[in-house]
């Protein structure tokens, strides 16, 4: 079992949360995660990038100056691919590539969930007994992340209602929020802490999220 410090908004602990490993996976799997990762970088490529050839390039198609006499090199239009401004030689023509890969779902689930367990193994999980703010404010979230040792980049897992709270912290650099149910590999191992309420921890170790963002699905 991981004991999980639980902290108030002044940094002080004031609970723990008991965690099995055997829920997130039992150990930290290298290869599971990086497949999870490539998978949900390559998902995010566009593929939409196209070249122009010298056909495509505005401009006269009419020979430069005359071939022979000039001492210069031989000419052609000024869309070849050797003169600045021409096309390219070997222009992207695709419309669209297709870089999408795919995961079982269990699949998916259990690198999630391995994420989370590298990131309470190397004591990178800050839960927070309560995220819900009165009113936004960057410098109440700013001092809170002082008060637990955040020093890096963060990832704020939020529940959907957590409006004031989400205000508060998208303006902080180096800090990104995330619905809760919506925490995945790529986002928990793109940033070095994470920050969580204890009501938001119970959920994702539970399967609950999960339940309630079928349902609203």
């Amino acid at each position: 079992m991981i004991e999980v410090p639980v902290y108030d908004r002044q940094g002080t602990q004031v609970d723990t949360v008991s965690v099995d490993e055997d829920l997130l996976g039992g150990e930290v799997r290298p290869a599971l995660l990086k497949q999870a990762y490539v998978m949900f970088h390559a998902n995010r490529r566009q593929g939409s990038a196209r070249t122009k050839g010298r056909g495509d390039v505005e401009g006269s198609t009419r020979k430069l100056y005359k071939q022979k006499g000039t001492g210069n090199a031989r000419p052609g239009p000024r869309r070849t691919p050797v003169r600045k401004g021409g096309g390219h030689a070997f222009a992207k023509s695709r419309t669209r590539e297709d870089w999408r890969q795919t995961m079982p779902k269990k699949m998916r689930r259990l690198a999630n969930r391995n994420a989370l367990l590298a990131k309470l193994v190397d004591g990178e999980v800050k839960c927070i007994v309560d995220l819900g703010f009165e009113k936004p404010s960057t410098k109440a979230f700013k001092d809170l992340m002082k008060s637990v040792g955040i020093d890096r980049t963060c990832l704020v897992a939020l529940d959907p209602e957590d409006r004031n709270a989400a205000l508060s912290a998208r303006n902080i650099a180096d800090c990104s929020t995330i619905r809760v149910d919506q925490l995945n590999a790529f986002e928990l191992l793109n940033h070095r802490y994470l920050i969580i309420d204890k009501a938001g921890l119970e959920a994702f170790l539970d399967g609950s999220v999960w339940a309630k963002s079928e349902e609203a699905a």
